[in-house]
């Protein structure tokens, strides 16, 4: 049985990987445990490697380094290749407001941890663990880590053990902060749906279909490309007309002439209808299912961009307009339907929405890609060219005066800021950076595992001794810093910038970068207002959480 001692005791890479996985599975298995409808998910891996580590059962320290700083590139980089394309325009259309808020959120939440520190006499290095478990954020804990190991070149378990004992509470104290602001403001959860309608009404930004009829002189005769210049700051394409002189539809050209009572389809946005309805004419009701029966010639397909070659070009460069005969009208991208303007950068994975005859159509389809086999290849090559990108920029020292160490973006932060710009500026230098959903949620799983369970093995020794001489009381501080930032924040939001509360809950959410708190108010509202809200703040708020919790080590430790 020396076999078996080995494998269980042993330090080879056996026992390791066996570890490693007994540590994941059994804390994933947990995770779904639910107490009073929440969970602590993959955090559970953590408290599981606690327990072996408590016990002895733990790997060479060399090797939990590797897979620790492993996990957590692949975790980081993860997260930034899925907001970095939200990441700047989340500064626009009244994010700037939310965005302003988390920020206030994170800044309340380090000067609380401060001030425990001088209070208490707590290392800074523990509150900082403490900080990261409270508001749940497992990147800034990888941070501080690495921050304290580059600056004494020693790891000091207490920040794991802090950031364990606070993350429970942490997840508690989020959603009881929602509903402790619920009641105080005594919402109405069918007023805050008006509001909802409201606000949604008056900030539509995607694509929507208008059907026109040509009333005004001042066009009659011209063509959709004079039409076009002449409108050159408003978004719309024409895609179809239907002729008055001979009642037939067709698709549209640049050389399209417009006669009076020509009726048109339009694509275009809700702050640019009106102008399109004042300078063409009167809008008329005749919906997009309409135009479609009458006109059974043509078919209308959403076609995949597949093609690598295809990545960054602008939609107006390919002419398919002029070559095939066909209308492009939407380009949807991440869900979001955008008006095909000529001058649309296109990436892998957008789905255009083509109209002609099923020819024409079949012929783009072959110049477009439209293969979903292509699309579900990984394409490795911008993921590792980023990372390497990434472990450069995080160890370019930043000096800063009056700190004698310099700082440094870290294995965290660095690949953080290149997996954001990449995913969104990428296409420009034609790297593919389109992962699916579901290979984008398998690297982030797997590296936030790996990061928790050798987190978990490292500092499971000694972490009962810990919490027995005094560390019991870092669930309350934990706790405190978790509460009052959200309560002050979520008083300010709902008094003076009266945001939804829906939204509220989303941004509270996304400022402390917790799932669990996400899928409270998901279930608790009944709609996508929390999700927007979370998703607004999000990448930022991950940012900073990196950033402040290696700035407070650096300072204060």
């Amino acid at each position: 049985m020396d076999w078996l001692n080995e494998l269980i005791w042993g330090k080879g890479i056996g026992h390791s990987i066996l570890l490693m996985s007994f540590v994941i599975a059994a804390g994933i298995q947990l995770g779904k445990v639910k107490i009073f409808g929440v969970s602590l998910g993959v955090t559970f891996v953590l408290f599981v490697g606690i327990i072996m580590g408590h016990f002895g059962i733990t790997i060479d320290p060399s090797v939990i380094h590797f897979f620790q700083e492993f996990g957590l590139i692949l975790f980081v980089y993860s997260v930034g290749m899925q907001v970095g394309p939200g990441f700047f325009s989340s500064f626009k259309q009244g994010g700037v407001t939310l965005n302003m808020l988390a920020c206030g959120i994170i800044l309340l939440g380090v000067v609380t941890t401060v001030i425990i520190h001088f209070v208490t006499g707590i290392p800074m290095s523990t509150m900082v663990g403490i900080l990261s478990g409270a508001v749940t954020n497992t990147p800034g804990l990888g941070a501080a880590q690495q921050a304290y190991s580059d600056m004494y070149g020693v790891a000091d378990h207490t920040i794991a053990t802090g950031y364990a004992v606070a993350y429970p509470l942490g997840v508690v104290g989020i959603i009881l902060s929602t509903i402790i602001i619920r009641y105080a403001f005594k919402v109405s959860f069918q007023k805050e749906n008006e509001q909802l309608e409201k606000e949604e009404a008056a900030h539509t930004h995607g694509a929507i279909p208008i059907s026109l009829i040509v009333k005004n002189p001042a066009v009659f005769g011209k063509s959709v490309g004079e039409l076009s210049t002449l409108l050159e700051h408003r978004e719309f394409v024409i895609s179809r007309i239907w002729r008055d002189s001979d009642k037939k539809i067709d698709i549209v050209s640049s050389s399209t002439v417009l006669h009076e009572n020509d009726k048109i389809f339009v694509i275009t946005t809700e702050t640019d209808a009106e102008t399109l309805k004042t300078f063409i004419g009167e809008e008329i009701n005749m919906e997009r299912k309409q135009w479609i029966r009458m006109e059974s010639q043509f078919i209308n397909r959403r076609i995949l961009i597949t093609k690598p070659e295809l990545n960054g070009k602008r939609l107006g460069d390919l002419q398919l307009r002029k070559l095939y005969g066909i209308n492009i009208t939407r380009v949807n991208r991440a869900g979001m339907d955008l008006v095909a303007r000529p001058n649309l950068t296109l990436q892998v994975g957008d789905r255009v929405n083509v109209i002609g005859t099923e020819a024409s159509v079949a012929n783009v389809e072959k110049v477009l890609g439209n293969s979903m086999k292509r699309l579900n290849e990984p394409n490795l090559i911008a993921i590792f060219v980023g990372i390497g990108l990434g472990i450069i920029l995080g160890s370019l020292p930043i000096w800063i005066p009056g700190i004698p160490q310099p700082l440094k973006l870290g294995l965290a932060g660095g690949p953080l800021v290149v997996s954001i710009l990449i995913s969104r500026f990428g296409y420009h230098y034609k790297l593919i950076t389109y992962t699916t959903q579901s290979a984008n949620f398998m690297l982030r799983e797997i590296g936030i595992t790996m990061f928790l369970a050798c987190v978990g093995l490292g500092a499971g020794n000694g972490f009962v001794e810990t919490i027995v001489n005094g560390g019991y009381a870092w669930i309350g501080y934990g706790f405190i810093i978790t509460l009052l930032p959200l309560l002050i924040i979520g008083f300010i939001a709902r008094k003076f910038c009266k945001i939804n509360y829906f939204t509220l809950m989303g941004m509270i959410a996304g400022s402390t970068t917790d799932p669990p708190a996400l899928a409270y108010s998901n279930a608790t509202a009944g709609n996508d207002a929390p999700s927007v809200g979370y998703a607004t703040v999000y990448p930022l708020s991950m940012f900073l959480r990196v950033v402040t919790a290696q700035l407070l080590i650096l300072f204060f430790a």
